[in-house]
């Protein structure tokens, strides 16, 4: 943005979305030709009036005034259709080509790998995806098309003041690059405040989407007041930038009047002269130059107002670009199609980093065989649900290899991949929709009969009847309607639905009530019979039930085995564990 900060017009970025408008050509050369066609139009009243004044009322040819007049009055019908037209038709192509790049934008963001979200703001994305649109929409709705037309109404205008009069049209010329240049001082300082109001327009966006969604967590800990603070200070910021924006606007508009009254002064006053001394001046002549005037001087200053509407438009998509031309995604090089895996899984000394230079995982390696339920236990930050992570690809890994029954997952396309791998977290995400629909996620191939015999299957139709509007019940953001344990069942039935190859329970009965508890331990036993399944868990029930447990410790299996073979290990991790923790729970 930096190497295109004072260029007038970025043809480098406008060339991008030009590649958006090709399928819209037809109207944008429709809009082409009512440009040519209402500079014509609009300079053809005043010399219409010329004629009139000279040719009719001097001469008091009242047959002559009437076809002028008549000529005035189609020339003002056409002009007002025609501009009709092209206003609707510049907003329609904006609002097209908008969609076309914010559907493209859309796409674009669900590939991207999940680092990238770790380090990107919502509240940043979520301004690219719809305010900074707008302003995409802007440059041709209010912005290009209006500039171009203006300029072209001004080069015509002055064409016909040359032909007119060329004395007084050198006096209007006198006065025009002093004009000229106030305007491009202006869009100068004008494209810095409005690439500051942006910058600032974004903090605000984030700020507030974070705050909001954690507005919990703020209460609990009594952060009000200085989270107060921190938004004034952020408001305050986006409010300047605005200001700066104000002030050049309330220093511009007054000197760029005073220019044109000045020129309509010394027009009036050097032709009203040579009328008085019977020269080349005539009255029609005078009038017609004091239409000119402001036709050709309101459409520079009108030029100066519409390239702030371009300014934050290039501005914006700048922005909106730099996220398209993110490269930040998993590479889907795969061609094998996955389908109802086995369900053998092999982790081969597997390293990984979330941050260079700092391994999460260091050199890990399991088996899992198919039909085994493994449980992976391990202190807060050992690595566990990294491990879950690598196995649906939502990041690469630094070193080794991950096979699913002895293929390298690499070699399956990430959408087949993850169809057979159905995943319950700890932290449910419910969509603000029904929980039929949250259950489905709108999947053709999943019908309502097949979640209601699922939801029987696994014990929790009678929770979700028991609902207002059972299986129609709406969730609102983020599951807030229900319990977390009840969140936790909707969780279970998504993944029980999709009749997944490998199940991967990720501390899915951790924070929940006895009851859901205990629904949820019956849902965990029937999903996860006969099919491949790794837990991560703190429940002694679900820990002793696994074919095998994997213990780890700083990003190191340090452990393996049954919960029997692990507790006659002399001072071993997993006993210790047990004994700390499984114990204390127990007795609770």
């Amino acid at each position: 943005m930096s190497e295109t900060k004072d260029k007038f017009f970025d043809f480098k970025l406008f060339k991008r979305l030009f590649v958006y408008i090709k399928p819209y050509k037809f109207i944008f050369f429709s809009l082409t030709f009512f440009v040519i066609l209402l500079a014509g139009l609009s300079a053809a009243t005043p010399k219409l009036t010329e004629y009139a004044i000279d040719d009719s009322i001097v001469n008091k040819n009242e047959k002559d005034f009437l076809f002028y007049i008549t000529l005035m009055l189609v020339a003002l019908v056409l002009q007002t259709i025609f501009q009709l037209l092209f206003i609707y038709y510049a907003s329609w192509l904006g609002q097209n080509l908008v969609k076309d790049i914010r559907i493209k934008l859309f796409d674009h963001l669900l590939s991207f790998k999940m680092k990238y979200y770790d380090n990107s703001s919502v509240g940043v994305l979520i301004t690219r995806s719809v305010a900074d649109m707008e302003r995409i929409a802007d440059i041709f709705g209010q912005g290009l098309f209006m500039i171009i037309r203006d300029l072209l109404t001004m080069v015509v205008v002055f064409g016909f003041m040359l032909y007119t009069n060329l004395k007084l049209s050198l006096i209007v010329v006198l006065m025009l690059p002093l004009l000229i240049y106030a305007t491009r001082i202006f869009q100068k300082y004008m494209k810095r405040a409005f690439e500051e109001v942006r910058s600032e327009v974004s903090n605000l966006n984030s700020f507030v989407q974070e705050r909001l969604t954690g507005m919990k967590i703020l209460q609990l800990f009594s952060r009000e007041a200085i989270e107060y603070e921190k938004f004034k200070a952020i408001n305050q910021r986006h409010k300047k930038g605005w200001l700066k924006t104000v002030w050049y606007n309330s220093f511009f508009f007054p000197i760029a009047e005073l220019f044109g009254s000045v020129t309509i002064g010394l027009v009036a006053w050097y032709g009203g002269l040579n009328i008085v001394a019977s020269s080349n001046v005539s009255q029609g002549v005078l009038i017609s130059f004091i239409m000119y005037i402001p036709m050709l001087f309101r459409p520079l200053r009108q030029i100066a107002d519409k390239f702030n509407t371009l300014q934050m438009g290039m501005v914006a998509a700048t922005r909106v670009f730099k996220v398209l031309d993110t490269t930040s995604h998993i590479d889907d090089a795969g061609t094998q199609i996955a389908q109802d895996f086995k369900g053998n899984i092999a982790f081969n000394n597997v390293k990984f980093s979330y941050v260079q230079d700092e391994e999460v995982l260091k050199g890990i390696s399991f088996n899992v065989k198919a039909g085994e339920t493994v449980a992976i236990v391990g202190a807060t930050g050992a690595g566990k649900s990294t491990i879950i992570n690598l196995l649906n690809r939502f990041y690469e890994i630094k070193d080794g290899d991950i096979l699913v029954d002895d293929i390298n997952i690499k070699s399956f396309t990430l959408q087949s991949l993850r169809s057979q791998i159905a995943v319950v977290l700890q932290d449910v995400f419910l969509f603000a929709d029904t929980i039929m629909s949250n259950i489905t996620l709108d999947h053709p191939e999943v019908s309502e009969a097949d979640v209601i015999t699922a939801a029987k299957d696994i014990g929790v139709h009678e929770f979700i009847s028991s609902l207002p509007n059972g299986y129609n019940y709406n969730v609102k953001e983020r599951g807030v309607m229900l319990s977390s344990g009840q969140r936790q069942l909707i969780s279970f039935l998504r993944a029980y639905v999709t009749n997944p190859s490998i199940l991967v329970l990720d501390e899915a009965t951790s924070s929940v009530d006895s009851y859901s508890e205990q629904l949820i331990q019956n849902a965990t036993d029937k999903i996860t019979k006969g099919r491949t399944s790794i837990v991560i868990a703190h429940r002694l029930a679900t820990v002793k039930k696994a074919d095998k447990i994997i213990v780890m410790d700083a990003g190191k299996i340090v452990e393996q085995g049954t919960h029997d073979e692990l507790l006659k290990i002399e001072n071993g991790y997993y006993k210790n564990l047990y004994e700390v923790q499984f114990l204390q729970e127990k007795v609770a």
